[in-house]
């Protein structure tokens, strides 16, 4: 399959990464980005062919498929140009800068016919893959409580970028840019919320328009209590963390392992002990073993015609889980 890459930014660099360990699954056809320094830049790192213009993309016949990675108050308009033109799109989480775009993005998809992916990597983590499969198989038993801990740090360098941290161009703070990624997997494990309490702010720390710190209490369908604690603030940063407890045992997810402490006396543990990065002041410093997996998933989804892991669809739940936090 032929791919292009749309955005050469700071999040192009685990996709072109995969991509050369997938070369025999997928040929990149363009990266493109309007901006010629960041195209020589791109072309320094990676043996891709670069190009000025989105037609260039969208009028060649032989791409099959684009991944969109500009910022998302940019996604609407590009992804209704790639429908048009037939192509399937992998797109940079969030779906956009608001769920009412977010959602207008995936109908759009939808009445295209086209497969929509989103980079929400950390539902691929096999940490992750294991303990969704233990409580859906109801080994775990009844679910008493789901909560997660996202305690990152980003100088006020990251957020003296112009853009990063507006309602404009980014949709939100600490919730939408990163503790998405741990609120779909909360929900993947939990189930839909049935009431939140929450308080946010934007704390010393930081001079940013939106969100640094929030604090909620939860009540899941199931009954089960939580809690989602999310920050930028917390210096030097640590892993992100998911706690659950279940009738038959405890479970904890961190970086890229889980551990199950059944009531019987057993131990299991998924996933690896590894570098998750991304919690400290370089938001890139992480590996992209699950990036390579977003996009084996996105692939085969287009080959055999099924919806990826996370679809347009699944994404729409944690965007309008973030705006149940932020009204709350």
């Amino acid at each position: 399959m032929r791919v292009a890459l749309v955005g050469l930014g700071m999040a192009v660099g685990p996709h072109a990464r995969s991509l050369l360990e997938l070369r025999d699954r997928a040929e990149v056809a363009w990266a493109f980005s309007p901006s010629e320094p960041r195209r020589a830049a791109f072309a320094a790192r990676f043996p891709f062919p670069t190009c000025d213009r989105l037609e260039t993309i969208l009028e060649d016949a032989s791409v099959g498929a684009v991944a969109v990675l500009t910022p998302p108050a940019t996604h609407l308009e590009i992804v209704r140009r790639c429908a048009h033109a037939g192509k399937h799109v992998l797109l940079e989480k969030p779906l956009e800068a608001s769920t009412a775009r977010a959602e207008e993005l995936v109908e759009t998809c939808r009445r295209a016919g086209i497969v929509l992916g989103v980079v929400l990597q950390n539902r691929h983590k096999p940490a992750a893959r294991r303990l969704v499969e233990a409580l859906a198989q109801g080994a775990l038993g009844k679910l008493a409580a789901a909560s997660a801990f996202v305690e990152l740090w980003r100088p006020q360098a990251y957020y003296d970028e112009p853009g990063r941290g507006t309602r404009a161009r980014d949709g939100g703070g600490v919730l939408l840019t990163q503790a998405i990624h741990t609120l779909d997997v909360l929900l993947a494990l939990a189930g839909e919320p049935e009431s939140v309490r929450s308080f946010w702010t934007t704390s010393p720390v930081h001079r940013m328009e939106t969100e640094d710190l929030v604090c909620a209490a939860l009540r899941w369908r199931s009954g089960a209590l939580g809690v989602v604690y999310a920050t930028t603030a917390a210096y030097p940063g640590t892993p992100e963390r998911i706690e659950l407890i279940a009738e038959r045992a405890a479970a904890t997810l961190v970086g890229t392992r889980a551990v199950i402490r059944w009531h019987d006396g057993r131990t299991e543990t998924a996933g690896v002990e590894g570098r998750a990065g991304g919690a400290g002041a370089d938001p890139m410093d992480f590996p992209h073993d699950y990036h390579r997996l977003v996009w084996e998933d996105f692939l085969a989804a287009v080959e055999t015609g099924r919806e990826p892991l996370v679809s347009g669809r699944e994404a729409l739940r944690v965007h309008r889980f973030i705006d149940a936090l932020l009204a709350a």
